[in-house]
């Protein structure tokens, strides 16, 4: 998650109880039992995943490290008024009102006056910094969960895209082209994150990555032809360079060591105390997993930040001896995961030992680009060849 950039820096929090209105809503767009988050969350990349990429078709995209949301077109009520409005959602399930009235979405075949309403994105919010050194915040669209009050989550990849093109990101880059003076007064730049063939490895991590003008922290395979599944997608696959590699914990501190002074023993308060992480069981219920090692310059950043610490969602990778580490943001903090209300759960944390055990490398990933490329043509070969009937298949 980009640390620089909150959502809180494009629109306003709605207050919980406020926001269940909004929540409803949505769980009715989508025809959801639950009011829950309704995003889809990836599984970590393991070699058994080199069949399933040979086997189906996959989009590729990097893995921008940027902030996960939901992106609500909806109405509000004024009197009899219905005023047009969008929501940013994160992974806490928190709303975020954009109160911009520039902020606007025209239909394809409608006045510039109309607007999208029930329409559903998923994306990452990121802070992109510009070749003139300038930065400007960009919510880039990787999936299309509705578009006016109809759900596309049983569309393939390439037809919930290609809705938001052709509905959504064609409209509204059209107003802005007559209307230019409109876009210094966005929120942020809206787009669609680029998406290659699943065997565009090669061409994804020496040229995509290198130029990106945000951090980008691994690769994302998206099965074309599956519905959209909220919750865990086995066919969402995330791949990180094994020191990328990283499990979210929740951070419980421990006791602080004590010191004895003139034959008196002090609670020494300055000095690092114990961490366990823990690891959420579901029900409410979570268990320590391990220790956290922590050297003495990092116990000193921990000290700096002057915050609470203990309950916090902390992302660690495990180094080269098998200790469990917080992630360093560039002034050496930890990188804490506030947008989270859990750690993650045990099957996820499994997941990604089994992708640090059996760790793929990048160039594990080129060796196996041809043979997905491949399979994927000889697919598009047979759907093209008539059958003996005459019929394409």
């Amino acid at each position: 998650m980009g640390s620089l950039l909150q959502l809180s820096d494009v629109a306003d929090l709605i207050p919980r109880r406020d926001a269940n209105d909004f929540r409803e809503r949505v769980r009715h767009l989508l025809g959801r039992s639950s009011t829950h988050f309704p995003g889809a969350q990836p599984v970590s990349f393991s070699r058994r995943h080199f069949r399933d990429l040979q086997e189906t078709d996959y989009y590729l995209c990097e893995k921008t490290d940027g902030i996960r949301c939901l992106l609500y077109f909806t109405t509000f009520t004024d009197g009899n008024n219905h005023l047009e409005a969008h929501m940013l959602i994160d992974r806490k399930n928190d709303y975020y009102n954009i109160d911009n009235e520039h902020f606007h979405f025209p239909l394809p075949d409608g006045p510039d006056a109309s607007y999208h309403t029930e329409t559903l994105l998923d994306g990452e919010l990121v802070l992109d910094t510009l070749p003139n050194g300038e930065q400007q915040k960009t919510y880039l669209v990787f999936d299309c969960l509705a578009v006016d009050g109809k759900s596309l989550q049983q569309r393939t990849l390439d037809k919930r895209l290609g809705y938001f093109h052709e509905s959504v990101l064609k409209p509204y880059n059209k107003l802005l082209s007559r209307y230019p003076e409109e876009k210094e007064l966005q929120p942020f730049v809206i787009t669609a994150k680029k998406m290659e063939k699943a065997y565009g490895v090669m061409m994804m991590i020496k040229d995509v990555l290198p130029k990106l003008p945000h951090g980008s922290d691994g690769l994302i395979f998206t099965c074309r032809t599956s519905p959209y599944t909220s919750g865990t997608d086995p066919k969402i696959i995330k791949w990180k360079p094994p020191h990328e590699n990283t499990i979210d914990f929740r951070l419980q501190m421990g006791k602080f060591p004590s010191i004895t002074e003139d034959g008196q023993t002090f609670t020494d308060y300055d000095a690092c105390p114990s961490m366990d992480l823990l690891v959420f069981h579901g029900d409410k219920r979570n268990e320590v997993f391990a220790k956290l090692y922590v050297t003495e310059s990092e116990w000193e950043s921990m000290k700096g930040m002057q915050q609470i610490l203990d309950g916090r969602i902390i992302e660690c990778h495990k180094d080269e001896q098998g200790r469990w580490r917080y992630k360093r943001e560039p002034n050496g903090e930890p990188r804490f995961r506030d947008d989270k209300t859990e750690a993650n759960h045990i099957t996820t944390v499994e997941s990604v030992l089994e992708s640090i055990e059996d760790a793929v490398s990048e160039q594990d990933l080129l060796d196996n680009a041809k043979m997905i490329n491949a399979h994927w043509k000889r697919r598009e070969a047979e759907a093209s060849r008539p059958q003996a009937n005459g019929v394409p298949r």
